[in-house]
């Protein structure tokens, strides 16, 4: 199915300038062809998912070290995801491209998968994004640090690839995650927001402020209106005179010349100049994409930024990602439970007082488990723990939690009439205090499951505040017979 969704062709929104010009580029979804009516250009939007029909390729070095790289991009099943691979001296590391791989970088974005990285992905993350892909597999090879090309230091090449490779539609529905709360981060004088919006796209007005000749640079651009490969995809990276100087003296960069990169003196770009006038207010609107489709799949709603970079948007990935999260547990709430207090009682050998799980709401494969334990002031230990301000003991949250991790481990077929036995905690943290009418939700996803032994990481939420946290091993022992 598709949709038609109308924008006026050169509108701008009335509270900001300058604004990236609205626009659209034929040809990207060829069976559903625009329409035009009374100056209104009704772009067809699918909400089907996408891949490549093909493998392409393009070589060349990367932004900061100048070692050069092979970048394929290839087709993926539906509901994979954007995976990158990276194949070094015989090694090869699977990284899917999520907030959870991000490694701290100065200047760009990394992902890590134990020793093995790929580095400066936002770009190419934009351009999937600005493309509607929803799966692919990216593949880096060649190098010692995984940098992917950087072609001219924005999403442009990238673009070319994914053009060339061809676009199909998949036979699964784009799943995007809505802003439902305003989330803010604000770090050293920047700001980033999340906000209810648009239900059908991404908005971002991105604020930037920097030096003559750059200035304030206020950009507006909608994901799945405006047109992406002709308004913001040729965007470059840009770096001022001195901070050129400051990477060239710690040895990046230092391939480049001012004609590869745009580098901004007092009196403009040198041996240069700006492809729009606001060029480094849209490159920063560029990172923002790449970074924030590292939740997993795209974003509907507003981005107000001002001066973020990717620090902030890695924060603000991972608070969205928490929102939907929280979300999805409430939603548990009101469904038929995945087991009831009858069949928790068949696996569990636990009895009043110390049954702690009152209902089992989902189980995921033998992956995770959420469950949920209803605390009320008659729940015996309130009577003996600080009984004037009622708190559950931490040791129970954490009992709660193992409890549901044993149950999980139960659901592997080998373990059937095994035992999880408490072996060991770890990392573990009291996040929030229980009280009496609080309802606890408990989540629990296996780490490592091995014959004798379990390995769960649990957490548990009182609505969307984090109580408790812990790492928690269990050994699997035979049951003793009834």
């Amino acid at each position: 199915m598709s949709q038609l969704l109308p924008t006026r062709g050169g509108a701008q929104p009335k509270f900001f300038a300058p604004l990236v010009t609205i626009g659209h580029r034929a040809g990207i979804l060829p069976q559903a062809p625009n329409c035009v009516s009374d100056g209104v250009v009704f772009v067809a939007v699918s909400d089907r998912q996408k891949t490549v029909s093909r493998e392409a390729s393009f070589v060349g070095p990367g932004l900061f070290s100048g070692e050069t790289s092979t970048l394929t991009i290839g087709p993926a099943a539906p509901h994979s995801g954007i995976t990158f691979v990276r194949e070094q001296d015989g090694k090869v590391a699977t990284i899917p491209a999520l907030v959870q791989n991000v490694l701290n970088r100065p200047r760009r974005t990394c992902l890590r998968n134990g020793s093995l990285y790929v580095e400066t992905i936002e770009h190419c993350m934009a351009a999937l994004a600005g493309l509607n892909v929803s799966n692919a597999i990216v593949t880096v090879s060649g190098g010692l640090v995984g940098e992917l090309p950087g072609g001219d230091g924005s999403s442009a090449r990238f673009v070319e690839t994914i053009e060339e490779a061809g676009l199909v539609d998949q036979d699964a529905a784009v799943e995007p995650l809505i802003v439902r709360k305003p989330v803010q981060i604000t770090m050293d004088g920047a700001t980033l927001a999340a906000l209810p919006g648009p239900a059908n796209k991404l908005e971002v007005i991105y604020d930037f402020e920097a030096p003559a000749p750059v200035g304030r640079q206020t950009v507006s651009f909608r994901l799945g209106d405006d047109d992406f490969i002709k308004n913001l995809a040729p965007a470059r990276t840009f770096v001022f005179e001195e901070e050129a100087r400051e990477l060239h003296a710690r040895g990046l960069g230092k391939h480049l010349t001012p004609k590869d990169l745009l580098v901004i003196s007092p009196n403009g770009p040198i041996d240069n100049a700006f492809r729009f006038a606001d060029e480094c207010g849209r490159h920063k609107v560029l990172d923002l994409i790449g970074d924030l489709f590292l939740v997993g799949r795209p974003i509907h709603g507003r981005i107000v930024a001002y001066k973020s970079g990717h620090r902030l948007n890695h924060m603000l990935a991972r608070k969205l990602i928490e929102q939907e999260e929280s979300a999805h547990r409430q939603q548990l709430i009101h469904r038929e439970a995945a087991m009831d207090i009858r069949r928790i009682q068949r696996i569990l050998p636990h009895r009043y007082p110390m049954l702690m799980v009152d209902r089992v709401l989902e189980i995921i494969g033998d992956h995770k488990a959420t469950g949920i334990k209803n605390v009320t002031f008659n729940d015996v230990f309130f009577q003996g723990h600080y009984p004037g301000t009622p708190i559950m003991p931490g040791v129970l949250i954490v009992e709660a939690m193992a409890q549901l991790g044993g149950l999980l481990l139960s659901t592997k077929l080998e373990h059937t009439g095994k035992l999880a036995v408490l072996l060991s905690m770890d990392k573990v943290k009291m996040r929030h205090p229980v009280v009496p009418g609080d309802q606890l939700l408990l989540e629990a996803i296996a780490v490592r499951v091995k014959s004798r032994t379990g390995h769960v990481r649990c957490k548990a939420f009182v609505e969307d505040k984090l109580a408790c946290e812990a790492d928690i091993k269990f050994m699997l022992v035979d049951a003793e017979p009834a």
